[in-house]
């Protein structure tokens, strides 16, 4: 940064933080884990399988990323800092980026892929991201799908909180932290809350059930574009962030957070496990948000996890596809081990997969559709 610009009193935010690029190739390859260790058994052994089926807890980094990147702008705009990005531009950049990609996916996947057809509500409710409200449309292949159904509603949900916080501005935008926190800690008992459904569908899997990882990261953009806090302070000290992280991962790998498998967890433990990730995500986030310590994160940034990361999008919808063919291909019996071959395989294979979806579909789409990017500035106060 010029002395210039300190001067001036400004510095930029970064549009893109070369390293939450990586953080996201962390989080898609530890989803591959978790499904890879399910399908193969391994996610049932006695001691590293519940190691192995809380890597799912992936799921809370990709969440939080999006609460992030997606709030960013609004908290800027409250302290003044830059305009919000207008409506239509913003569906229109989280449509392109999202639709081409998935939409192409689901078709080849229910066209061709064995067992994963289904009768109108199967097409209809994976087309529509509905699969969380409609039974039995999580079909081979795309059950993963449900996350995107939640993060489809919080794209769509993100104007609202917006508007109900704007007043919240200038003088009175350091209210706006304690509002996230507070609507977090009241989402985390929607688990309790006596919803009706049908048989198969469960409430906890919509959005309520999941916002305190989305406002894991809603609460790191407020923090980025504010004064310095203490928060900052903590944030540069990577040996303490990443023994938060690795506590809450290994407190959320006991029964505190859910039993092995597909078993439903009770409520209690539900709103441990979401708890947990939310910790998890902060603690990982943070020092890459916060951070101003003038260090890169050298593993997060190598090309090659950026490459990744620029993949992962492709990587998370194709993978199960790829497993499930992985099996019949090699001959393996799913549930009956093999984990540490069917992972590399599947990652090897997944990964070309998604390079093609990236080249083909999701970073043409993106250019033709989505809306430029308007950098951020926030006062130079530390």
């Amino acid at each position: 940064m010029s002395t210039q610009t300190r001067s001036a009193g400004v510095v930029p935010l970064r549009g893109f933080v070369p390293s939450l690029e990586g953080m996201r190739a962390v989080a898609c390859i530890g989803i591959v884990v978790t499904h890879v260790a399910f399908q193969t058994g391994g996610a049932t052994s006695p001691i590293l399988g519940h190691i192995w089926g809380r890597f799912d807890l992936t799921v809370a980094i990709f969440f939080s990323l999006s609460g992030f990147l997606l709030w960013r702008p609004h908290a800027a705009a409250a302290r003044g800092h830059r305009s919000a990005q207008p409506l239509g531009r913003y569906f229109r950049s989280r449509l392109a980026r999202i639709l081409p990609g998935y939409w192409v996916g689901v078709i080849l996947i229910l066209l061709f892929l064995p067992d994963a057809g289904g009768d109108y509500r199967v097409w209809l409710a994976n087309l529509s991201f509905t699969q969380v409200f409609v039974p039995l449309t999580l079909t081979q292949g795309l059950t993963q799908m449900w996350s995107l159904s939640v993060e489809l509603a919080f794209y769509l949900l993100l104007p609202v909180f917006a508007w109900l916080m704007v007043r919240l501005r200038g003088a009175a935008a350091a209210r706006r932290i304690p509002v996230i926190l507070g609507a977090a800690v009241l989402t985390l008992s929607w688990a309790f809350v006596p919803v009706s459904t049908p048989d198969g569908i469960h409430h906890d899997n919509w959005l309520p059930g999941y916002f305190p990882w989305f406002a894991a990261g809603m609460l790191l953009a407020e923090i980025s574009v504010g004064p310095p806090t203490w928060v900052h302070r903590l944030a540069r000290r990577r040996f303490v962030m990443s023994s938060i992280a690795v506590a809450a991962f290994a407190m959320s790998a006991t029964p505190l957070a859910g039993p092995q498998g597909l078993v439903r967890p009770a409520a209690w433990q539900f709103e441990i496990k979401i708890l947990l990730g939310a910790i998890l995500a902060f603690a990982m986030l943070a020092p890459l948000i916060l951070a101003e310590d003038g260090r890169r994160h050298r593993f997060l940034e190598h090309p090659v996890m950026l490459t990744l990361g620029r993949w992962s999008y492709g990587l998370f919808i194709w993978h199960l596809a790829v497993l499930a063919v992985v099996f019949p291909v090699f001959g393996i019996i799913p549930f009956t081990g093999g984990m540490w071959f069917v992972l590399p395989v599947t990652l090897a294979l997944s990964i070309p997969v998604a390079a093609a979806s990236y080249a083909l579909v999701e970073d043409p789409a993106r250019r033709r559709f989505a809306a430029k990017k308007t950098p951020i500035t926030v006062s130079a106060s530390h």
